[in-house]
Parts: C-alpha cells; sequence; structure tokens
C-alpha cells in the first residue's frame, strides 16, 4: 500500500487545527518559575516569549548558582528583553549585586528593581 501525501491538504489541516486550537486554553511556557507566558492571550510573538523565557530561566539560574543571594526569594519577570526582579534581600548590597547579576544575561536590555530589603 503507497501512501500519498497531498501537501497542501496537510497543510491545511495543519493550519485548521492552528486555528480552532487557537482561542481554546492559552498554553502556558515556561511555567511559574520562568514568568508564566501565555501564548494566545499575549501579543508578543512566540520567538519573543521564547527569548524573554530563555533571559528569565538564565537569570535564575545565575541567581540560584549565586552564593550570596537567596534565589528563591526574588522573582524575576521579562518582557521584550526588559527585567524586573521581585522578592527580598537581606541587605541593599544584595539588591544591587542581583541587579549586576541580571545585566550580565545575553539579551538583557534593562533591569529594574522592585527588590525589598528585609533584616
Amino acid at each position: 500500500m503507497t501512501l500519498v501525501v497531498n501537501h497542501k491538504n496537510l497543510f491545511l489541516s495543519i493550519l485548521i487545527a492552528f486555528i480552532f486550537l487557537q482561542g481554546c486554553t492559552a498554553a502556558l511556557v515556561g511555567g511559574a518559575g520562568a514568568g508564566g507566558y501565555t501564548i494566545g492571550t499575549d501579543e508578543r510573538k512566540i520567538g519573543v516569549i521564547a527569548d524573554d523565557v530563555s533571559i528569565t530561566a538564565s537569570i535564575k539560574t545565575t541567581l540560584i548558582k549565586d552564593d550570596q543571594i537567596d534565589a528563591f526569594d526574588i522573582n524575576v519577570d521579562t518582557y521584550r528583553g526588559v527585567v524586573t526582579l521581585h522578592g527580598h534581600v537581606k541587605s541593599s548590597a544584595l539588591a544591587t549585586r542581583a541587579v549586576r547579576l541580571a545585566r550580565t544575561i545575553k539579551g538583557v536590555k534593562k533591569v529594574m528593581s522592585k527588590l525589598a530589603v528585609i533584616k
């Protein structure tokens, strides 16, 4: 038995499935640890979302590897390369360190700190 694939019909089938599935539940990309970006409700293109998720993950990894910062007390959100750090640290020096580390990640355009110092 020979299977003949009509590329036009295959393309149309995939396109129709995509259109119908697009309006359903938004797909969660990256999970809560990576910012919780949703596809389908976000005006950014998928490539920009993927870049932002990658930046967020890289920053979280860098913060986790740092021996001075408690990375689990810091949330990282990235939108079009602009990073916002939320949470708390034990000193202003650690807040500065977290911002400095975030700036080292490729693709970061700006880092905004909303970190609170809690002693």
